[in-house]
């Protein structure tokens, strides 16, 4: 009896101090730690030990000691591995967060934005600016690498280049990522983004995935309010059926872009210029997209509102950049001469 006592004791022993090591270690790794080099990128050294890594983190205040992250890394994640890399550590952060981010294996990176309406030619400045290379490209070069096709051959087997396909977010990339990586980057974005469905609507609206791309570019650059892109769609498919040319500025502008002599101002040359994008003239649809369109403007061409309209014209009297719509000529003529007068008051003329 003596001995089945003393042996539930040192059990009982074992017990309480198996739960006060995993007790101490829990509440040690979820302790949330305050620092001073969360805008600091930490670089972690290819080759570099669990305990090496450790000293790093405690060396930079990251963790308050390397006891309770050792045992931890010994007895409770055994099979986890902390990869080399740069790595910014937000303040605060507990241990088992920031062993967390180590899995990663991170690289020191940079935001870069594509804002939702810009064309390939304006990305292409950005990426030159933003991802400097040895030796450097030309945006002419970077233009270069957007005419690789064959990065959206299987959904746009006649694309000339990579306008509309470049999707428009913020991403983060490394630091020294070569602007054909980046470009790939928003081909696939723009893939992911293109929901399954959008295929058969577009079948059923007798459209190819190209024509719906270049109608969302055009409803992109006419309206940045989203709640009456399906009705600048409605214009647009109106007209088309009616065989009134499109006339959208946008894509007198893309015109001079092309030419390489936009200069801010749309000239009487830009509009009068015998071209394929010159939607003043043609009938129908330009050859491609004229810009990288958004999520919402490819919703709004897939599904514009079911109206008479044929003209609209921006609302002056609003002043949030949204239009009044007309289904005729005399009404759309009254309204462009509000729009002409306010024009006229913006400039002091």
């Amino acid at each position: 009896m003596k001995y089945i006592r003393l042996s539930f004791f040192l059990l009982s022993l074992i017990v309480l101090l198996i739960a006060g090591f995993y007790f101490w270690i829990q509440t040690s790794m979820n302790n949330q730690i305050e620092h001073e080099k969360s805008a600091t990128y930490i670089t972690i050294e290819q080759g570099s030990s669990a305990n090496q890594i450790l000293n790093v983190l405690e060396k930079n205040k990251i963790i308050e000691g390397t006891l309770a992250p050792k045992l931890y890394l010994r007895f409770l994640e055994k099979k986890v591995q902390l990869e080399a890399g740069d790595y910014l550590f937000p303040s605060p952060i507990s241990p088992k967060e920031a062993l967390n981010e180590l899995k990663n294996g991170k690289r020191r990176s940079k935001m870069l934005t594509i804002p939702e309406g810009w064309t390939r030619f304006e990305i292409a400045k950005r990426l030159v600016a933003q991802l400097p290379t040895v030796p450097a490209l030309t945006e002419r070069e970077v233009l270069k690498l957007m005419d690789n096709t064959e990065l959206i051959q299987e959904f746009d087997p006649q694309a000339a280049n990579l306008e509309g396909y470049l999707y428009p977010t913020t991403y983060d990339l490394e630091i020294g990522t070569h602007p054909k990586t980046a470009i790939n980057r928003m081909v696939q974005e723009f893939k992911r983004n293109w929901e399954s469905d959008w295929d058969n609507k577009a079948k059923k609206m007798g459209k190819t995935k190209r024509e719906i791309v270049t109608i969302a570019s055009l409803i992109e650059n006419e309206s940045k309010v989203d709640k009456e892109r399906s009705l600048i769609s409605s214009v647009i498919y109106n007209r088309i059926d009616q065989r009134i040319p499109l006339g959208i500025d946008a894509t007198n502008v893309y015109i001079a872009k092309l030419l390489n002599r936009w200069d801010g101002i749309i000239h009487k040359s830009d509009v009068e210029i015998e071209h394929p994008y010159n939607t003043r003239k043609i009938q129908g649809l330009p050859p491609g997209p004229i810009c990288s369109p958004s999520k919402s403007a490819f919703q709004a061409a897939l599904k514009p509102e079911n109206t008479k309209y044929l003209y609209y014209v921006l609302n002056v009297k609003a002043g949030d950049g949204s239009h009044n719509f007309y289904s005729t000529a005399a009404g759309f003529s009254r309204g462009k001469a509000e729009y002409q007068k306010w024009l006229a008051k913006q400039r002091g003329n």
